[in-house]
C-alpha cells in the first residue's frame, strides 16, 4: 500500500519537467537476440530523493490527526516521474541500450543467454 495525496492543485501551477519518455518502439529494437530477461520494479524509488528544504511546505498534507510533509519525493507530483527518471538514466547511463532498458520506475536488463545474464545483473545490482 501506498500513500496517496492530491496534489492536482501544486500541480496545476508546477512548471512541467518535459523529459522525454522511451517509445515502446525504441525498446523492441534493443531487445532483438535476447532471450534472458530480468525486470526491476524500483517501487519506493522516489522515496530515495530528498525534497530541497525550500519545496518541502508545498508537500504539507493533512490527516484527522495532524499535519504531515514530506521530506522525500511523493510520487504523486507531477515532476517525480521525470526526476527520477532522470537520475536514473544518470546513473545507468553506461549500461542503457547496451543491455538495460529504463522505464520510470522499472529496469529491464535483457541478454542473449544466463552466463551472460549473470554478468549483467552484478552489474547493475
Amino acid at each position: 500500500m501506498r500513500m496517496c495525496i492530491d496534489y492536482r492543485q501544486i500541480n496545476k501551477v508546477t512548471i512541467k519537467n518535459k523529459y522525454p519518455l522511451p517509445r515502446i518502439d525504441d525498446f523492441f529494437d534493443q531487445l532483438k537476440g535476447a532471450t534472458v530477461f530480468s525486470k526491476i520494479d524500483l517501487r519506493s524509488g522516489y522515496y530515495q530523493l530528498r525534497v530541497k528544504d525550500f519545496d518541502v511546505p508545498k508537500t504539507t498534507f493533512r490527516t484527522r490527526y495532524e499535519h504531515y510533509e514530506f521530506l522525500v519525493m511523493p510520487f504523486a507530483l507531477t515532476n517525480a516521474p521525470a526526476i527520477f527518471m532522470d537520475l536514473m538514466n544518470q546513473i545507468f547511463r553506461q549500461y542503457l541500450d547496451r543491455f538495460m532498458a529504463m522505464f520510470i520506475d522499472d529496469i529491464l536488463i535483457y541478454s542473449r543467454d544466463e552466463t551472460e545474464h549473470t554478468e549483467r545483473l552484478r552489474l547493475v545490482l
